[in-house]
Parts: structure tokens; sequence; C-alpha cells
């Protein structure tokens, strides 16, 4: 009796195709982008309702601390909106400190007119923040990229502030830059640079998510796509309202503000005797004037200028680029702004958080550890403004002790990503 012939060897699944990234120094696999399950978006879905709830509650009472942050809004906004509806940026007004963008914000609760000012603007703010938690929730895969989730948790650290701040609606702009950039189509690239130029217009700092783009095609599409559109909103805004650049006069005459690595300094210095200066209400927040305020001023300045040089050093010297270094380079430019920055506000948070949070989309983001950090640095801000404010202008030692720790959470986050964005892109050894 013969014996039967083995059984044919049972076929093997084929490995996932190897696809070539667009960064010249990374390859992926096919399942590298995984769509999130329903019960994961379900779950984010719930937590962001109850989240954005109590910060509802919040805003509606608007009795934590000094109070009053919601008048941002129903009382200045509301005045700037008359303005333009004259047809003319707000004349002479020295708490208009902005580019001619950010009137479109301010413009853009007209667009409901069945609701009060200030009801339309906290709605926009929400759609806003649901806008960026959906698009995160997208670029998120499966494992180990917890992007959404992070803007979702970290967002509501700050309080009630970003729903009465149009810092949302900006960093919403630069986080859907940030994603489009990430994708191969030139035309994506072109709608990634045109809102990083928009959201130059509103806020200036969008203009920074550029910083990173990889050299050749999408560096060429993605800037000249940012320029256009900003000159073209430029133009559009000067042909139909009075005094567009006003701003700049503003903005050149301002202080040090006290919750700056600076007015920290000078804080410190009066409580423990050896400043003599005092807080005043200029330019619409409490500044420092005394003796050394325009010194520090002007070390200021000159330290964003230097940080401007490294990032320029930087992308000049970088050489090694992976699909997670454009969100990593913004993060990194926009700490480094913020920390040589004459004001330092609490909504300042809102931006880092929506950059680290794009940062976490990615498996090969540099800057964990400098997302973490920016968590305990949002609820300290929360802490300092409104909770502690009146402490803080009265410079008692444990408001200050509050203001540095978050200023020192900052400073460390902004030199680490620094440091990490320079060994992984230039100090790391050339690929053959």
């Amino acid at each position: 009796m013969s014996t039967p012939p083995p059984p044919p060897p049972r076929a093997q699944a084929a490995p996932p195709a190897l696809t070539r990234s667009p960064f010249a120094s990374e390859t992926f696999t096919s399942a590298t982008f995984v769509t999130v399950g329903r019960g994961p978006l379900l779950a984010l879905a719930a937590v962001w309702l109850l989240t954005r709830a109590g910060m509802l509650v919040l805003l509606v009472r608007d009795n934590l601390g000094i109070g009053g942050v919601a008048s941002e809004v129903y009382v200045l906004y509301r005045h700037w909106y008359g303005q333009f509806a004259q047809g003319t940026f707000p004349p002479g007004d020295v708490t208009w400190q902005y580019p001619p963008g950010a009137g479109l914000v301010i413009m853009a609760p007209g667009a409901l007119p069945w609701l009060t000012y200030f009801q339309a603007f906290v709605l926009l703010a929400l759609v806003a923040d649901a806008v960026v938690t959906a698009a995160l929730a997208r670029a998120d895969s499966a494992r180990l990229t917890h992007g959404a989730w992070y803007w979702t948790l970290g967002l509501p650290l700050l309080l009630h502030i970003p729903l009465a701040r149009y810092d949302v609606q900006t960093t919403a702009v630069a986080v859907l830059a940030l994603l489009a950039l990430r994708s191969r189509s030139g035309l994506a690239h072109r709608f990634g640079g045109a809102l990083a130029g928009l959201g130059a217009m509103v806020k200036v700092w969008p203009a920074l998510t550029l910083i990173g783009t990889p050299r050749g095609r999408t560096t060429r599409e993605a800037w000249t796509a940012a320029a256009v559109t900003a000159a073209a909103l430029l133009a559009v805004l000067a042909a139909l309202f009075a005094a567009p650049l006003g701003f700049l006069r503003q903005q050149g005459d301002r202080g040090v503000q006290i919750e700056s690595l600076g007015g920290t300094a000078l804080a410190l210095a009066k409580a423990a005797g050896g400043w003599s200066g005092s807080v005043q209400f200029r330019y619409g927040a409490f500044e420092y004037v005394g003796p050394y305020v325009s010194t520090l001023g002007h070390l200021a300045l000159l330290l964003t200028a230097v940080a401007f040089i490294w990032l320029v050093f930087w992308r000049i010297r970088a050489h090694r680029w992976t699909e997670a270094t454009p969100q990593d380079a913004a993060l990194a430019a926009v700490l480094l702004f913020t920390v040589t920055s004459r004001v330092i506000s609490p909504q300042y948070l809102i931006w880092l958080l929506g950059l680290a949070a794009v940062c976490l989309t990615s498996r090969r983001t540099l800057m964990r550890p400098v997302a973490a950090l920016l968590l305990p640095a949002a609820a300290l801000s929360a802490l300092t403004y409104p909770v502690l404010y009146n402490d803080v202008v009265a410079g008692t030692w444990p408001a200050l002790a509050v203001l540095t720790a978050r200023n020192l959470l900052l400073l460390a986050a902004a030199l680490l990503a620094a440091r990490r964005l320079w060994t992984a892109t230039v100090a790391a050894p050339r690929e053959e």
C-alpha cells in the first residue's frame, strides 16, 4: 500500500507591502494608518461632551478667582464687532494688537443673527474645538497614538478660558494645516499652506507650522500657497476696511506682562525687596513699569530673534526627516517663541496643546515628553488666571510660586523640544 503524498504547504499570508515614504529617511507599512474603531470614538465623543459641558458651566457662572473671563467676549470683542460694522478696524484702540485676519473671527458671530454675539461666539469656539477633535481622531492610528485624547482631556485644564478667547479657532486652522501637510498630494500641500497663511493673518504664530516642511516640492507648494493666501486676504481686508495695519503700533508699544518669564523675574525681585517697580494696567493687560523693564523688554525681543535664527539654522542643517518632523518642528518653534514672549497669557497654552496633540498622532514623534510637560503647565496657567490672578497682580509668594512653576515647565519644554529636534535631525548620522 503506497503512502499518500504529503499535503501541500499552507499558503502564507503575504506581509504588508512596504511603501516608500515621501520623507527620505522613512519606510513604513501599509498598516501604519489604522482607522480607530467605533467603540473608542464613542468613548471619545462622550468624554468630549462631558468635559465641554463642564467648561460651559464654568463660563456661565464665571466666578472663579478674579472672574469676568467671559467679559473679553461680550464687552471687548462685541465692541470691536461694532467697529467692523462701521467699516474700520478699531481706530486708535490700544487693546487691538492683532493682525488683520483676526477681524474675520471677531465678525464671524454675525453670521448667526438668531443668537446673541456671546452665544454665537461660544458656539463657534465649540465647533472649532469639535473640528480639531475629529481631525485628530481621524489622524490617530488604533495603537500607540493618542492625539485626540490628549486634546480632549488637555483643553479643560484651562477651565473655561478656551471658550472666551479666539485661540481655539486659530489653533484649529494650524492643526488642519499640519495634518494636510502630511499628505503626499500636492493639492493637500497647497491647502495646508493656504491654511497656514490664513492662520498667520489671524494670529501670526500659525506661520510656524511651515518651518518643518520637507525640502523640495512640499515646501515650494506650501510656502507659495501661504504667501499668496496671506497677501490676498490682506488686500481684501484693506479694500473693505480702514486702518488694517493699525495693530502694529499697539503691538510695538507693549511692555513686559506680569505672566512672562521677564515679568516673573521682576516679580520675584520685587517680592524679595530688590526691585522698586510697580504693576499698571496698560494695553489691555497688567504690565510692570519701573527700572530695568525696558531692558527686559528689549532682551525678550532679542531672544525671539535668536530663536528665529536658530530655527533657520536648524532647517539648513537638518538632513534627517520623518513623517513626524513637520509637526515636531512646529511645536518646538512655537514653544521657543512663547517662552521669549513679553506676554505668555494662559490662552497661549491652547496653541501648545493643539500642536502637541498633532505630534501625538504620529508614532515617530519626538515630543512625547514635551507634551507631558505641557499638561501641568496648562493646569498651572489656569491657576494663575483666573483663580489666583488677584494674588499674581499683588505679587504674593504662593501665587508667584505657581507662576514660576508654570514658566519653568514651559522653559523646560522649549529647551527639551529644541534639543530633541536637533539631536534627531541634525546630530544623527547621515543615512547612506
